[in-house]
């Protein structure tokens, strides 16, 4: 292994050693959850953490969603009684949700990638996350000192002040939102101002578009992108390879079917869930709400630990029809009542000025009868009328998508 290629030894571990270490560490991590905080107790229902020695057993335990936090951390702020109160910082994202922040080292898992992008030991960043409110700079910040960067704290705006500080300090490199470092240099290349310092960045919180990436490159930067979020940290980074997103290490990330804690098939489209074992910020099966999928194999750059696909979208695609929401859990509970079935899609439309649902079903079989026993299912399960339509296996795209909204509302 060369130390210009890998952080450390545990990016290329062997995938049973990788796994044999998380959950050697798991069953008294939870076990200690349990004991301490009894908000953990409950949601693990009964089931003992001493028997979570696998993936298999893990997805016994239910999903933690956003939207749980939102009810449970009033009820005992400002943690829900799922993290204790002690730590450095406290934080508020969107919902609200409350976040806390360790005491320990690169807290948020930054360093790793800041080093897949090209950082190195002595050198300045200039980083635009935001440190207000929500934990996106100090992520960045955390990360970036672990490796024994320096760093200037710009935050986001106050562009012509930021422009003037990359002409002054020639940081090496940037991170920030993808969009934000073209405004910067767009910006210096109206002014005439020498931004050519930064010859690297590191970004997250957006999509990073190829043409992006390519006027970046034409400019000297290189980029990578990071998938972070402030429950998780760092859950996957870019390499130099370039082949998709690495899990981190120290965490396990599962592909489940939206709306469900089912695991899918290996390639499949699904919710990204995230196991942390996090003493200031534990999360256990936290579902991120975004959309990815597994590839095959492992990075060209050496590094072992899965990929998976990046930002495919959003998971959440509750719709409102005739007035009801219906969840793409629901649609999953068809499924399971139905076995035989593979992929199923939920298409909303409009039929003669009122809302239409038609529920496409991947089968082997184009039997009428089938069609209107999950029709009366889909009734069921849902309370409201919709047609099925069969058709071949293999024939629904594998895109996450559980239900689709095709109403124009124009």
């Amino acid at each position: 292994m060369s130390p210009d290629r890998h952080f450390d030894a545990l990016e290329t571990r062997s995938i049973d050693e990788r796994e044999h270490s998380f959950f050697s560490l798991l069953p008294a991590f939870l076990r200690g959850l349990a004991t301490v905080m009894p908000a953990w107790e409950r949601r693990f229902g009964g089931i003992d953490p001493a028997s979570i020695v696998d993936r298999q057993a893990l997805a016994r335990l239910p999903v933690l969603r956003k939207s749980d936090l939102v009810e449970i951390q009033p009820e005992a702020p400002p943690f829900g009684g799922l993290a204790p109160l002690s730590g450095a910082r406290v934080f508020m994202s969107p919902g609200p949700i409350f976040e806390n922040q360790g005491l320990a080292n690169d807290p948020w898992g930054l360093a790793r990638a800041l080093f897949a992008a090209g950082f190195r030991r002595g050198e300045l960043l200039h980083n635009t996350f935001s440190y207000h409110l929500t934990p996106g700079g100090f992520m960045l910040d955390e990360g970036a000192r672990a490796l024994g960067l320096r760093v200037f704290p710009a935050g986001p705006g106050n562009t012509e002040m930021q422009i003037d500080a990359i002409c002054r300090l020639k940081p090496a490199g940037y991170s920030g939102t993808p969009d934000y470092l073209k405004v910067i240099l767009d910006a210096a290349l109206e002014k005439r101002r020498d931004v050519s310092s930064l010859k690297k960045a590191l970004v997250s919180g957006g999509a990073l578009f190829q043409s992006l990436r390519d006027d970046y490159l034409a400019r000297g930067i290189t980029v990578k992108q990071a998938y972070a979020t402030a429950d998780c940290g760092c859950i996957a980074y870019e390499s130099a390879a370039g082949v998709g997103l690495i899990v981190n290490e120290n965490i396990i990330v599962e592909i489940v079917r939206p709306g469900t804690g089912d695991i899918v098939a290996e390639g499949e489209v699904g919710e990204v869930v995230v196991t942390a074992l996090n003493e200031a910020w534990p999360l256990i099966r936290f579902g991120t709400g975004d959309l990815s999928a597994f590839l095959p194999g492992a990075s060209p750059c050496g590094r072992t630990n899965r990929r998976i696909e990046g930002w495919l979208g959003r998971a959440d695609q509750t719709t409102k029809i005739k007035g009801m929401f219906v969840h793409p859990s629901q649609i999953a509970e068809v499924g399971r009542r139905h076995p035989e079935l593979g992929r199923l899609r939920l298409v909303v439309g409009r039929h003669e000025d009122q809302d239409a649902m038609v529920l496409h079903a991947e089968s082997q079989s184009a039997d009428e009868g089938l069609a209107r026993a999950i029709a009366g299912t889909l009734s069921s399960v849902t309370k409201l009328s919709g047609s099925v339509k069969l058709v071949p296996a293999g024939t629904l795209a594998n895109d996450g998508k559980v239900i689709a909204d095709e109403r124009q509302y124009d």
